[in-house]
């Protein structure tokens, strides 16, 4: 059975690491590190015939679409997970602007179909500069925007994990505090989206959301997708649940070739980096032809 390949829920590699990724293509494998047990190494083959899809998660996709001609021309089946908000820039800093972002996200949705880029409003972090209303304004405007260039939505709750806690309290010195809807306003905003995905002729999910968005008329989704593998590549593959991933997520089994702590976005809620001086760090430590993103000895 062929694997998907996930690049990358640990980082955009999209975004930062398009040239490394493009030198493992050429070199038919890339090595990955055990996040938790560094030493403990597995080669990834990223040859066409043990490929099923590549599955892209960026901010920002742009310095990979160079190269998307040669990926085609070897074989390589993909789509894009694309996320774009339209967050102050206290929370997300270092993203493309929302004008940029809807730019590159229709020229890419024009390059491969826009069956093959979904649109992630995700996550949906309720502050007191980004309240319910302030989403719902927010994402009705980029629905609108994308209209035609995309059939899917996906959305989630932010989850404060204890390693994205020091950026969020970071917030507070900003005048910007956590908060939290009530089941009233949480309803209203779900309602409102729906509305907006429909009208724009767009499938809402949700991604590995604990709350239950069914009543609103959000479904539980897939971002690593065997139905829309098949639907866009009649390619079949592991229908299995990735049991490496939430309970909550639907995703299937999939083989992620990033690393953590190596995203320079710093947005204030992502899981992937605990700081950015961390990442940073690792960053510099990167290898353009390296067989691994980050080098195995990297702190």
């Amino acid at each position: 059975m062929q694997t998907i390949i996930s690049a990358s829920r640990r980082t955009d590699i999209a975004a930062f690491y398009s040239e490394w990724l493009i030198n493992r293509v050429r070199a038919g494998y890339c090595e990955v590190p055990n996040p938790v047990n560094p030493k403990q190494v597995c080669r990834v083959s990223l040859k066409p015939d043990d490929v099923a899809a590549i599955v892209f998660w960026t901010r920002n996709p742009k310095p990979l679409m160079r190269y998307l001609d040669e990926l085609d021309s070897r074989g390589l089946r993909y789509y894009f997970q694309y996320t774009v908000l339209n967050n102050p820039r206290e929370i997300d800093p270092k993203v493309p602007g929302v004008a940029d972002a809807l730019s590159t996200f229709k020229r890419l949705a024009e390059r491969i179909g826009p069956g093959r880029v979904i649109w992630r409003y995700d996550p949906i972090f309720f502050t007191t500069v980004t309240q319910p209303s302030f989403h719902v304004d927010s994402y009705s405007s980029i629905a609108d925007a994308l209209r035609g260039f995309t059939f899917k939505s996906v959305i989630s709750i932010v989850d404060i994990y204890n390693k994205i806690r020091r950026r969020v309290e970071a917030l507070s010195r900003q005048g910007i505090w956590p908060m939290e809807c009530n089941e009233a306003e949480l309803g209203r905003t779900m309602v409102e989206m729906v509305s907006a995905a429909k009208r724009n002729n767009m499938e809402i999910t949700s991604c590995a959301e604990q709350i239950d968005l069914s009543r609103y008329g959000v479904k539980p989704g897939k971002c690593v997708d065997d139905d829309l593998i098949f639907k866009v590549f009649n390619i079949n593959v592991n229908h299995k649940k990735d049991p490496a991933q939430r309970i909550a997520c639907g995703c299937v089994v999939s083989r992620d070739i990033g690393a953590y702590d190596s995203c320079l976005f710093n947005c204030a809620y992502c899981y992937a980096t605990s700081s950015m001086a961390h990442a940073l760090v690792r960053f510099k430590s990167h290898e353009q032809t390296g067989p691994s993103l980050i080098p195995y000895n990297a702190e």
